[in-house]
């Protein structure tokens, strides 16, 4: 064979080499162009919730809907925590409304009275005489009211016996308070006449009562009517319950005739003068 040609073969061979080399490559490594594989629908679903994509005014209304649930559930919390009628029977519920109905009614019984006053003055032929009636009739109520005068009426009477001595001057004074509530007009702790200044304080193995002392049991005639006056000292979380909490025995009695003895001096004011001329 001429040399020519010899040398020619193996050229061509390395030229198909070289043809075949770029192919085999192509299979093993992709090139920058190359698909990327398809994702399944869980994937997609987790890349299109995480990272969130939160918006500011998105923000701002979850803050504001935080801040009204947080605000609701407080105020559910302290009205349930706080009312005194919590787990009350319906009796007692019933009781309740009597006798805020029978308040209502002494009120307006007491606008009516004063309403007939004022026409029995305007109307009367002698005023003068009748003026002088109603002012002798207010004169004794004042004086029942200010202690000044003996009463008597129907009413209850109270017996508070606390032999631990622990009732203090403060619940005795609630009681006086739940009994002035309950429509009472003359009150008595044992031989000391209640009005509308007095005060109640703590001494030493028992209380004082405008400066006396008063010790248990502690007695008390009340004047008023007796079916206002029992079942206010009675309802649910009253007088009564929370005597009883400190260890005290109480006891109720209605009665058709009380009679309220202890009297307060009466004093002329050293300053105040009547304005009227």
């Amino acid at each position: 064979m001429p040399p020519e040609s010899r040398s020619q073969e193996p050229q061509e061979g390395a030229g198909r080499a070289a043809d075949e080399a770029p192919a085999a490559g192509t299979d093993q490594v992709a090139g920058p162009g190359a698909a990327k594989p398809e994702m399944t629908g869980r994937q997609r679903l987790a890349a299109g919730l995480w990272p969130p994509r939160v918006t500011r005014a998105q923000l701002i209304v979850a803050l504001l809907l935080f801040i009204l649930g947080l605000g609701l559930a407080i105020q559910v919390r302290s009205t349930s925590d706080n009312s005194a009628l919590r787990g009350a029977r319906q009796e007692d519920l019933v009781r309740i409304l009597d006798e805020l109905d029978n308040r209502s009614q002494r009120l307006t019984d007491e606008q009516r009275r004063l309403e007939g006053q004022k026409t029995e003055l305007e109307n009367s032929s002698d005023q003068a005489e009748e003026a002088r009636k109603q002012t002798v009739e207010k004169e004794q109520q004042l004086g029942v009211l200010a202690g000044t005068v003996a009463a008597q009426g129907p009413g209850i009477n109270l017996t508070i016996n606390d032999p631990t001595h622990s009732v203090e001057a403060d619940k005795l004074l609630d009681t006086v308070q739940e009994l002035r509530a309950a429509g009472a007009e003359a009150i008595q702790i044992n031989d000391v006449r209640i009005v509308a200044g007095s005060y109640l304080s703590d001494v030493r193995g028992g209380v004082e009562v405008d400066g006396r002392r008063v010790t248990q049991p502690y007695r008390f005639k009340v004047i008023g009517k007796p079916e206002d006056l029992e079942p206010a000292l009675n309802i649910p979380g009253g007088v009564v319950q929370t005597l009883e909490k400190e260890q005290a025995t109480v006891s109720v009695s209605r009665d058709g005739k009380i009679i309220v003895d202890a009297l307060r001096e009466a004093k002329r004011p050293d300053y105040a003068r009547s304005s009227s001329r």
